[in-house]
């Protein structure tokens, strides 16, 4: 472990690309989500690169197959999404285009792991990757329910962090299933007609859109406790928590 000092120092910039890429194994863009933008920096990028050269994009939405597909180099060039804030949140997405070589994946992915991050590799392409579409069928659910004024929007908030995350912080949902009868064929044989009522009864047939009047009552109810003018301190209380979760998960392990 080197310490944050020490890093620092390792870490140089420079505002010519060319520089940048001089020697590198591994690129990691990080422009914002547009697609023209990422286009024109990929192209940039595929011009000045050699056919070793790893590159990644940080896009949370856009698959890689939309901005590399006329690029010479695009067989080494995949989606690395990684989570915010991704110092104290290890899971990094690995999302390839139809075009990627599988030997590019696994050292992408070797490649996280070695830096302390958690990867995960979808298959092919996929609309939200992995953890948007998990998290936006949860913020789906927790909409409805404010929409309908079942809960208010902190009682909403804490079934999550009070309820379900203890558990996800360790275990996911499918082996909270496992866990919670003899195994997950158990539990669908106890609880499977009754979830499925629930889904029925509480699932809407078109996904919810986010619409301003109801942001605008959920930000009235938040503005008592977390302020605009607060939140960059509360982010702040939140990293904190984060970075002592990630400490305590780290210290479980080594003594698991």
């Amino acid at each position: 472990e080197i310490p944050a000092a020490e890093q620092t120092k390792l870490v140089t910039f420079t505002s010519s690309l060319q520089d940048c890429l001089s020697g590198a194994i591994y690129v990691q863009e990080c422009v914002p989500e547009n697609l023209e933008l990422k286009k024109k920096v990929f192209a940039q990028i595929d011009e000045l690169i050699d056919g070793e050269t790893l590159v990644a994009s940080s896009s949370s939405c856009l698959p890689s197959s939309a901005f590399t597909e006329s690029l010479k180099n695009r067989h080494n060039m995949l989606v690395a999404h990684p989570i915010n804030p991704p110092y104290f949140v290890p899971l990094v997405e690995l999302v390839p285009a139809p075009w990627t070589k599988q030997e590019v994946i696994a050292k992408v992915r070797e490649l996280m792991e070695i830096v302390g991050q958690s990867p995960i590799t979808l298959r092919r392409e996929s609309l939200g990757f992995a953890l948007n579409r998990i998290q936006y069928a949860a913020i789906n659910e927790c909409w409805n329910m404010y929409q309908s004024g079942l809960l208010s929007a902190e009682d909403i908030d804490k079934v999550c962090y009070d309820g379900l995350g203890p558990r996800y912080a360790f275990i996911g949902p499918l082996q909270t299933m496992h866990l919670n009868a003899d195994g997950i064929v158990d539990y669908c044989k106890r609880y499977a007609d009754g979830a499925y009522n629930v889904q029925k009864e509480t699932f809407k047939p078109i996904p919810v859109q986010y619409d301003v009047e109801t942001a605008e009552k959920i930000q009235a109810e938040y503005n008592a406790s977390i302020p605009l003018d607060k939140i960059p301190e509360k982010r702040k209380w939140r990293d904190a928590r984060l970075a002592n979760l990630a400490k305590m998960k780290n210290h479980l392990e080594k003594d698991s």
